[in-house]
C-alpha cells in the first residue's frame, strides 16, 4: 500500500510540473520523514527546481501544494521548513484497504511488473565435496531473491551451474585413483552410501597435502583434467560418477532449507555440445578477441581487461602467419588499438584450452538466447512437492520446459569473481548486445567465517592468536570449515533443547518439527540480516537467540499474535481472513486520528510497507532490507502487545480495532518471513 500511494503522489506531481512549468523530471525523490508527526512522505523537489525556476524553494513548494489540489488517498500536503513538502496519507482509507488486503483502485498487482522471464543463478557448488557454510550464504541469498522476484509478480527460472569438469573434481578423482588406489567399482559402492560428499571432503584435503609433499604429483592433476575434458574414457566416467553423486547430496542438503532449482546446466555439455566453439567464432568475427603473436601471451586469444585504457597501434599490423590469420582479420576489422600485455585478459590459452571466463561467455550468450544452440534436457531430481529439477545432457528428453532466452540475469557469485563477471558483461557489450549487458547483474557478496567461539564449539583446535581474532576464515582445501549438514544438525539440536524445555506436553515428532523450523529460520535470517558486502562471522548463540535481531524473535512475534486469537477463542487463520469486517472506515478514522494514536499508526504504516520494501530489495539487490523490516515490524508489534490489553479492552469497538491491528501485522509478518524462506511454527 505504501508503495502504491507513493507512486500515485509522484504521478500527480510529475503531471503538475509538466502542466505548470513545462518540466519533465525523470526521477522525483521521495523521502521518509524522521517522525510520524511530519507525515508519511517528504518531497524535496522544490530545492531541485530552485535554480531552474529562479525562485526560492519555499515559494515553489507553496505553488506546488496549492496547484496540486486534493490527491486521492492523502489527507493533506503541507509546506515545511525552507521548502519541503510533507504529505499526510488518509489513515482511515489506507487502513481500510490494508485490512481488506486490497490494492488501490487505480493500481493492479501486475501494473508495474516488467515483461520477460528472469534467470537467477545461485549456489553453483563444485560437485567435489560436501556443501559448506559459505555455500549456504550464496544459496540463501539467491533463493530469497527468487522469492522476492516472485512476490513482485516476476516469472523466474532458478539455475545452479555445475562445474563438473574443473580442477576441483579432478583433484577428487586423483585422490581416489592415485592415493586411495580405488577401482571404478569400489568408487561406485562408496558413492551409493550415505553422505558420500563427506568422504570426498576429507579426500580433497588429503589431495592438497599430497600435492604439497611433491610438486611432481601435480602432473596427475593435469593428466586427469585433460582426460575429463576429452571425455569418453574411464577417467571421465569416474569423474561423472563422483560429481553426479555429490550433486545429488547438494540438492538434498539445500532441500532441507526449502531451496529448489529448475535446471542444472553442466560444464561438460557446454564443452561437448560445442557452445564455446560457436561463441569463439562470434567473438573472433566481432573483433572482441585478438590473437597474440608476441610477448608472454604468445599463442593466446585475449581481450582487453575491463577498465583499462586503449593504446594506439604502433605497428603496421599483426603477423600474417597461418595460425594468426583469423586474429589478424579480427584486429583489423574490429579494433584500431593495441592491447598492452598488462591489459590483456587471456580467454584461450596457448595450448588451445579455453579458460573459465571463455566458457562463461558462451554460457551467458545461451542464457540470453544469443548463441544459436541449446542443451539436451532430462529429469534429474524430484522434490517432495513433486517439482522436477532438470539437468543438461547431450541429447535428452523431447518434452521439457523451455530454459534460457531470458530478459534478465542475476548471478549470485562472491565478490572475488567480480573481474570475471565484468569480463563476461563487457564481452556481451562488445559483441553488440549492449541491452543484454545492461540486464546482467553480478549479485556480489562477501564470505562467511566463524567466530572463535563457534569454531571451538565445532571441535577445531585454536591457537591463542586465533582466539583473539574477530573471525576465523574457513578453507575447503585445508579441510577447515563447517559442512552445511553438520551446521543444520547442530542448530536443530540446539533449538530442540529449548523447545523440549518449553513444550514437554507435545509429542516428540511435533517438537522435532518446531525445532527444525526454528533452526532453519535462525540460519536463514542470520545469513540475510547482514548486507552483502559484510563478512559474516557465524555464531550459534547469536543466531538462535530468541531476543534481538534474529529469526526466532520475528517468528515469536507471529506466535504471540496467534496466541492472542486462541486465547480469545478464535481460529487465527479464519479470523485474520475476516479482519476487514471488524472495523469500518469510520472506525479506523476514530482510532487512528490524533497524536495519541501515532504509535499504533506507526505499526499500521510499517505493515503497509511490505511491497515497498520488496521493491527496494529488488532494485538494490539487497535482501538485508527485508530482514530489517521484519525486525522493525516484530519490535513495533511487541511494543503494541505490552502497551495495550487487547482481549481485556472494555470498549467493544476499540477491542475489535486492536484485534484487526493484530491480524494485519500477523499477516504481513508471515508474508515477510515467507519471502525470506522462513516458516512460522505453531508454538515456540
Amino acid at each position: 500500500m505504501y508503495r502504491y500511494l507513493e507512486r500515485r503522489l509522484v504521478e500527480h506531481l510529475r503531471e503538475f510540473l509538466r502542466r505548470t512549468y513545462d518540466l519533465e523530471i525523470a526521477n522525483i525523490v521521495v523521502e521518509q520523514p524522521p517522525k510520524i508527526e511530519f507525515g508519511e512522505y517528504a518531497l524535496p523537489i522544490a530545492f531541485e527546481l530552485a535554480r531552474k525556476l529562479r525562485k526560492a524553494p519555499r515559494k515553489i513548494a507553496e505553488e506546488i501544494v496549492a496547484g496540486l489540489g486534493p490527491v486521492d488517498g492523502f489527507a493533506k500536503l503541507e509546506v515545511a521548513g525552507a521548502g519541503y513538502i510533507n504529505a499526510y496519507v488518509d489513515r482511515a482509507a489506507l487502513a481500510t484497504e490494508l485490512a481488506a488486503d486490497r490494492f488501490p483502485s487505480d493500481r493492479s498487482p501486475a501494473a508495474d511488473v516488467p515483461a520477460g522471464k528472469v534467470l537467477v543463478e545461485h549456489s553453483s557448488i563444485n560437485p567435489n565435496k560436501a556443501a559448506h557454510i559459505g555455500h549456504l550464504r550464496n544459496a540463501i541469498l539467491g533463493d530469497t531473491f527468487v522469492r522476492l522476484l516472485r512476490f513482485a509478480g516476476r516469472e523466474v527460472d532458478v539455475q545452479n551451474y555445475i562445474d563438473n569438469t574443473g580442477v576441483q573434481v579432478a583433484d577428487v578423482v586423483v585422490g581416489f585413483l592415485h592415493i586411495e588406489q580405488k577401482s571404478r567399482t569400489q568408487i561406485e559402492a562408496l558413492a551409493a552410501a550415505p553422505r558420500f560428499d563427506y568422504v570426498c571432503w576429507d579426500l580433497y584435503a588429503r589431495v592438497s597435502h599430497w600435492y604439497e609433499e611433491d610438486e611432481s604429483n601435480l602432473q596427475a592433476r593435469l593428466a586427469t583434467l585433460h582426460a575429463i575434458e576429452e571425455g569418453n574414457n574411464e577417467t571421465a566416467a569416474i569423474a561423472d560418477l563422483i560429481s553426479t553423486a555429490v550433486l545429488k547430496r547438494h540438492l538434498e542438503t539445500m532441500d532441507r532449507l526449502d531451496i529448489e532449482y529448475d535446471f542444472l546446466p553442466r560444464e561438460s555439455e557446454i564443452l561437448h555440445l560445442h557452445f564455446w566453439d560457436a561463441a569463439f567464432t562470434k567473438l573472433k568475427e566481432a573483433g572482441v578477441l585478438t590473437y597474440e603473436d608476441e610477448g608472454k601471451n604468445t599463442g593466446c586469444w585475449v581481450m582487453r581487461r575491463v577498465g583499462t585504457a586503449a593504446q594506439p597501434l604502433t605497428t603496421e599490423g599483426p603477423s600474417a602467419s597461418p595460425s594468426a590469420s583469423l586474429g589478424a582479420s579480427a584486429k583489423q576489422a574490429g579494433s584500431e588499438e593495441k592491447i598492452t600485455e598488462e591489459d590483456q585478459k587471456v580467454i584461450v590459452r596457448s595450448n588451445g584450452t579455453v579458460g573459465y571466463v571463455g566458457k562463461d561467455i558462451a554460457y551467458h550468450m545461451w542464457k540470453f538466447g544469443l548463441l544459436g544452440r541449446d542443451f539436451g534436457y532430462r529429469k534429474f531430481f524430484r522434490y517432495p512437492n513433486a517439482h522436477d529439477c532438470w539437468i543438461s545432457t547431450t541429447e535428452g528428453e523431447n518434452d521439457h520446459p523451455h530454459f534460457g532466452d531470458v530478459a534478465e540475469i542475476y548471478n549470485v557469485i562472491d565478490a572475488r569473481q567480480s573481474e570475471a563477471q565484468n569480463t563476461v558483461i563487457e564481452a556481451l557489450r562488445e559483441l553488440g548486445h549492449g541491452e543484454a549487458a545492461d540486464r546482467y547483474t553480478h549479485f556480489s557478496y562477501e564470505m562467511v567465517a566463524l567466530t572463535p567461539r563457534c569454531a571451538a564449539e565445532l571441535g577445531y583446535q585454536l591457537s591463542e592468536e586465533d582466539k583473539a581474532r574477530s573471525w576465523i576464515e574457513v578453507s575447503g582445501r585445508k579441510g577447515f570449515g563447517v559442512k552445511a549438514d553438520d551446521l543444520l544438525d547442530a542448530l536443530i539440536t540446539s533449538a530442540a533443547k529449548e523447545v523440549d524445555a518449553r513444550h514437554p506436553e507435545l509429542s516428540e515428532a511435533e517438537r522435532a518439527r518446531i525445532a527444525t523450523q526454528v533452526a532453519i529460520g535462525a540460519l536463514r535470517y542470520f545469513m540475510l540480516k547482514f548486507t552483502k558486502p559484510s563478512v559474516i562471522a557465524f555464531d550459534f548463540k547469536d543466531a538462535l537467540s530468541f531476543e534481538g535481531d534474529t529469526g526466532p524473535y520475528a517468528q515469536y512475534a507471529v506466535v504471540r499474535a496467534s496466541n492472542i486469537f486462541r486465547k480469545g477463542g478464535f481460529d487465527p487463520e479464519s479470523f485474520c481472513r475476516d479482519a476487514a469486517s471488524l472495523v469500518s472506515t469510520e472506525g479506523f478514522a476514530k482510532y487512528l486520528t490524533g497524536e495519541s494514536s501515532n504509535d499504533i499508526w506507526e505499526l499500521w504504516l510499517a505493515a503497509a510497507k511490505t511491497s515497498y520494501i520488496v521493491g527496494q530489495c529488488i532494485a538494490t539487490t539487497e535482501p538485508a532490507y527485508l530482514a530489517k523490516h521484519a525486525f522493525q515490524l516484530a519490535q513495533l508489534f511487541n511494543t503494541f502487545y505490552h502497551r495495550y490489553p487487547i482481549l481485556s479492552e472494555a470498549d467493544e469497538g476499540r477491542r475489535k480495532f486492536l484485534l484487526a491491528t493484530t491480524a494485519v501485522v500477523r499477516r504481513e509478518l508471515i508474508r515477510v518471513l515467507a519471502a525470506m524462506g522462513i516458516g512460522v511454527p505453531p508454538v515456540m
